[in-house]
């Protein structure tokens, strides 16, 4: 039998706010801030799940889960890598590994990465060694380093 692999690359960015709680791989991070969204706002599940989907060949998250829909309001993001890992299972695909850089100036994030991957790994259905985090500023410059917002890109390899 022949391998097919896939590669996926995804980006998101949001808004850092007041009164809001900042997620990120379904885990609360302790900051004064929190990012804004329709969902919970979580860039770093949601730079995975575009990578997933465009893997896959599917369209991006937006198309699967609009900011126009009531219903979607405050969702887990983790609840929609659930839902996105439906969809590419249906087509044969399963997860081999994944590579993700959150790009922030504030926090400090690497206190939080064993219990971000056990989530992901947990809803994923792979491994924690699987799963690569980074946490990268960029050094005062931009609306990240001006914490006026976190961005957060991904690579996925599928396999069918």
């Amino acid at each position: 039998m022949k391998m097919k692999l896939r590669v996926g690359f995804g980006f998101d960015a949001h808004r850092l706010v007041k009164n809001h709680k900042l997620i990120l791989g379904g885990v609360e991070v302790k900051y004064s801030k929190g990012l804004l969204g329709h969902s919970d706002a979580d860039v770093l599940c949601h730079s995975i799940a575009d990578a997933i989907l465009g893997a896959g060949g599917l369209n991006d998250i937006g198309y699967y889960f609009p900011d126009t829909d009531k219903k979607l309001k405050g969702i887990s993001s983790l609840k929609i890598l659930s839902k996105i890992l439906q969809m590419i299972s249906k087509k044969g695909y399963k997860i081999i590994n994944i590579d993700s850089v959150i790009v922030c100036q504030e926090p400090k994030l690497n206190p939080y990465f064993n219990k971000m991957k056990e989530n992901l790994a947990k809803i994923l259905k792979i491994e924690k060694s699987a799963i690569g985090l980074k946490a990268k500023t960029t050094e005062n410059l931009g609306f990240t380093g001006r914490r006026e917002g976190i961005a957060c890109y991904a690579v996925v390899l599928l396999q069918k």
